[in-house]
């Protein structure tokens, strides 16, 4: 299962050790016969494509994408159930279910993030593909819009869907996401922050406005913290070993 450690790997966040071997990587996909040509040739696309990229430009690129918004969110629920309650319960559960495989977690890690996932199925044998084939809707939606944003992440997606032996009408599904608003622009993200309206029932009722935080709310200048990034939880994971 080392092809679904190296996409996993491939999906974190680029640390400084991963672009440092990047070209061991790439003899490793060129020499390896775990994969077929096909799936070769998208991993070392996507690999030559960041060996000619300066470390802080990746991560810069990465941030932008996968930390602005939510439509290519490496977190598996985020697509599955949105902001629902299920969200929780179906965290309580993979993580539970991870636990059972001698798989735990940095307690900012959030079991849904894809990496983790991945690297998860790794070490599930025979069962690995079946669990990759769980999410392949949500692969499939994320290559759809990587696409669409020309980032050649998507080829990592393709990579996973062909490793998983699933056909998927990428044409159709593309041409699906083709008409959605971007969530990631400055006017997209500042939506975040314009007014919503609280109503209330029964005689009183006012109006809640709920804007972006004035420095005035900052303690010390800095805003506080209540969530870990995508990031930080990139480089915090805990990570399983590898699994032939």
């Amino acid at each position: 299962m080392k092809v679904l450690n190296l996409i996993a790997r491939l999906l974190d966040y680029p640390s400084d050790e991963l672009v440092a071997h990047l070209d061991e990587l790439t003899n490793w996909v060129a020499e390896s016969d775990d994969m077929d040509a096909p799936l070769r040739d998208k991993l070392l696309a996507f690999i030559s494509h960041y060996e000619r990229m300066e470390a802080l430009d990746w991560q810069s690129e990465y941030d932008g994408l996968f930390e602005r918004g939510r439509a290519v969110s490496l977190h598996l629920f985020e697509h599955i159930h949105g902001e629902s309650r299920d969200r929780g319960q179906a965290m309580v559960d993979l993580m539970n279910r991870y636990r059972a495989a001698g798989l735990e977690l940095n307690e900012r890690e959030l079991p849904d993030y894809l990496p983790t996932y991945l690297e998860f199925c790794a070490t599930q044998g025979e069962e690995a593909y079946g669990w990759v084939h769980d999410i392949t809707h949500v692969i499939a939606l994320l290559s759809a819009r990587l696409s669409k944003r020309e980032s050649p992440y998507h080829l990592l997606m393709d990579a996973l869907l062909l490793q998983a032996g699933v056909f998927v009408d990428l044409a159709a599904l593309k041409e699906e996401v083709a008409s959605e608003a971007r969530d990631d622009t400055p006017e997209a993200l500042d939506k975040i922050w314009e007014e919503e309206v609280v109503s209330f029932t029964g005689a009183n009722s006012c109006d809640q406005s709920i804007t972006r935080p004035s420095a005035t709310q900052f303690r010390d200048g800095q805003p506080l913290t209540w969530a870990p990034s995508a990031k930080d939880a990139a480089q915090n994971s805990a990570q399983p070993a590898p699994q032939e």
